[in-house]
C-alpha cells in the first residue's frame, strides 16, 4: 500500500474525492483538518459503486461546507509489477 496526501480548500473537497474514487485503486480516504485532526475516514472496497457511494459523498459534502482547509490522505493499492517476458 502507498499513501499520498493532498492539501485542498473545502469547496474542492467533494470534486477531488470523486476524482480519486474514479481512479479505482483507492482503498481508504482520510480527511484531516488544518490542525491535523482526523475528521473522517472512508474505506473503499472493490466494487463499491453508484447508490452505495451516495451516503459517503453526502457526508463529504457536509464536511466541505464546514471546513475551509483540509488534507486528504489516500491509501492506494500498489500496482502489480509486470515482469518482462523473453
Amino acid at each position: 500500500m502507498t499513501n499520498e496526501s493532498f492539501s485542498i480548500h473545502g469547496e474542492n473537497l467533494l470534486k477531488k474525492v470523486k476524482e480519486l474514487i474514479e481512479e479505482g485503486n483507492v482503498r481508504r480516504i482520510t480527511i484531516t483538518d488544518k490542525h491535523g485532526k482526523d475528521v473522517a475516514t472512508f474505506p473503499l472496497t472493490v466494487g463499491v459503486v453508484g447508490a452505495l457511494l451516495l451516503p459517503m459523498l453526502a457526508a463529504i459534502g457536509a464536511i466541505a461546507a464546514l471546513i475551509t482547509e483540509c488534507t486528504i490522505t489516500v491509501e492506494r493499492e500498489e500496482e502489480p509489477v509486470k515482469e518482462e517476458t523473453k
